[in-house]
C-alpha cells in the first residue's frame, strides 16, 4: 500500500512534527510504503525538513504550494500535484493543513486516487477571522469535504466545529491525539547548570511558553499579566521558546514595560532540545486563540509541569481543570494572574497536578499509539470498500 502524505510547508511547529513522526512511524510497518509532498520552507521559524534528510526520497518538494493565498501558483501547485499523483499511483493520499487539505485533495480526486483523508491539525475558520474569509475558507473546505474519505481529528473539539459546518458526517470521524516521543520528556530534569546558563538562578520561579511569536498565540495576554506578576512575585521569570515574525516587537514590549530581565526569548529551538527546556520551567503556560490540541500541553504534563491553558478548541481535553492544570477562558488576564501567583505559592499543588498530568499523557500519546492508531484506519478503510465508493463519486463530482 503506497500512502503519499501532503502538507503545505515543513516549519518547526505540532501539526509539522505530527505529519513526519506519522510518515516515519507508518514506513515501518510492513507492506506500507510512505512518502511526503510539502511546499517550501523559509523564515523565521526554522525547518524539519533535515529530518527527512536521511529518508532520500521520502521528501518531495513543490514550490508553487505556498501558505498564502496566490491565485497563479494555486493554479500550478493543483497541476503539479495532479501530475505527481497520475505518476505515483498511491493508495491513500493524506493531507494536513489548510492550503495543502484543499488542494492536495482536489488533484487526488482528479487523479482517481481511491482513498483520500485529511487530518485536521487546528480550524480553518472560526471567530479568530473575518466574515469574509471564514465564508472563504468554510466554502473551500465543504467543497473538499465531500470529496474526502475520511477525517481524522487530533481533537474532539475539531470534529465539533467541522459537523457544525456541515462537513462530512460523524461517521467520517475518526480522533488520534497528536503522538509524540515521550522519553525525552519522561526523562528530562530542572538541570541547575542549564538554567545557570539561561541565567535563571534557583529561586527563580519560571513560567514557560512555547510557541511562535505571531499573531493569535496569546503572548499579548502575557504581558498585560507580567507587570502585575513581577509586583507580586519578584522571582519570577517568563521563558519564551519559539521564534517568529514578532520576536522584535515582543522584545521592545519587555522593555517598555521595565522587564528586560525577567523575560529570556531563547529563539528558534530545534524539537528534541525542547525537553530539556521544559525541564526548567515550574509551569508552562498556553493562552493561544485558535489552536487544535496544543502540543505544547501534553509535552509539558509529560515532564509533570502543571499547565494553564486558555480554553480555546482542544484544550480542555488534556488541561482537565484542577486536575492537570488551570483552564482560563481567553483574554482573561486577572485570572490568569491568580493562577500563576496560586501555583507560584504552593509547591504542593504544582506536584499534584504534575504527576497527574503525566499519568493522563502516558496513556494516550505516545507516538507508536498515533503510528498503529492510523495504520488501523488505513487498513480498515483498504478493506471496507469505501475507496471504490469514494473513487466513482469523487470522480462524478468533478465532472
Amino acid at each position: 500500500m503506497r500512502v503519499t502524505h501532503v502538507i503545505t510547508r515543513l516549519i518547526v511547529g505540532g501539526a509539522q512534527e505530527n505529519t513526519i513522526a506519522s510518515v516515519l512511524g507508518l514506513a515501518l510497518k510492513p507492506g506500507l510504503q510512505t512518502e511526503l509532498i510539502s511546499g517550501p520552507t523559509a523564515g523565521s521559524e526554522g525547518s524539519l525538513e533535515p529530518m527527512l534528510a536521511q529518508k532520500p526520497g521520502m521528501l518531495t518538494i513543490v514550490p508553487s504550494l505556498v501558505r498564502p493565498v496566490h491565485p497563479w501558483k494555486d493554479v500550478l501547485a493543483l497541476r503539479e500535484l495532479t501530475r505527481l499523483f497520475n505518476a505515483r499511483r498511491p493508495d491513500i493520499v493524506h493531507t494536513h493543513s489548510g492550503k495543502a487539505g484543499i488542494l492536495g485533495r482536489l488533484a487526488a480526486a482528479r487523479a482517481g486516487v481511491p482513498i483520500i483523508i485529511h487530518t485536521i491539525h487546528g480550524p480553518s475558520f472560526g471567530a479568530f477571522q473575518g466574515m469574509t474569509s471564514n465564508l472563504i475558507f468554510r466554502g473551500a473546505e465543504r467543497r473538499a469535504g465531500k470529496l474526502t474519505t475520511h477525517f481524522v481529528v487530533v481533537a474532539e473539539a475539531m470534529k465539533r466545529q467541522y459537523l457544525e459546518a456541515r462537513i462530512g458526517s460523524p461517521a467520517k470521524y475518526s480522533t488520534i491525539y497528536s503522538g509524540f516521543n515521550l522519553e525525552p520528556f519522561l526523562a528530562t530534569t530542572n538541570d541547575a547548570k542549564f538554567r545557570a546558563h539561561l541565567g535563571l538562578t534557583p529561586e527563580y520561579f519560571v513560567v514557560g511558553k512555547i510557541g511562535r511569536l505571531f499573531k493569535l498565540k496569546g503572548h499579548e495576554h502575557l504581558f498585560a499579566a507580567a507587570v502585575d506578576l513581577v509586583r507580586a512575585f519578584p522571582n519570577i521569570r517568563f521563558l519564551l521558546v519559539g521564534d517568529g515574525p514578532w520576536r522584535a516587537g515582543f522584545e521592545a514590549r519587555a522593555s517598555s514595560l521595565g522587564l528586560e530581565k525577567h523575560f529570556i526569548f531563547t529563539g528558534l529551538v530545534a524539537p528534541e532540545a525542547v525537553p530539556r527546556y521544559v525541564g526548567i520551567m515550574d509551569v508552562l503556560v498556553h493562552l493561544s486563540e485558535r489552536e487544535g490540541l496544543p502540543r505544547a500541553l501534553p509535552q509539558a504534563m509529560a515532564a509533570a509541569k502543571p499547565v494553564i491553558a486558555a480554553d480555546c478548541d482542544g484544550a480542555n481535553e488534556v488541561c482537565l481543570n484542577g486536575q492537570t492544570g488551570f483552564l482560563v477562558q481567553p483574554g482573561d488576564v486577572r485570572t490568569f494572574r491568580e493562577r500563576v501567583l496560586q501555583l507560584a505559592q504552593d509547591a504542593a499543588l504544582r506536584h499534584l497536578l504534575g504527576e497527574n498530568g503525566r499519568g493522563f499523557v502516558r496513556e494516550r500519546f505516545e507516538v507508536r499509539r498515533m503510528v498503529d492508531e492510523l495504520h488501523n484506519l488505513y487498513v480498515r478503510l483498504a478493506a471496507s470498500g469505501d475507496s471504490g465508493e469514494n473513487a466513482l463519486a469523487t470522480q462524478s463530482q468533478l465532472a
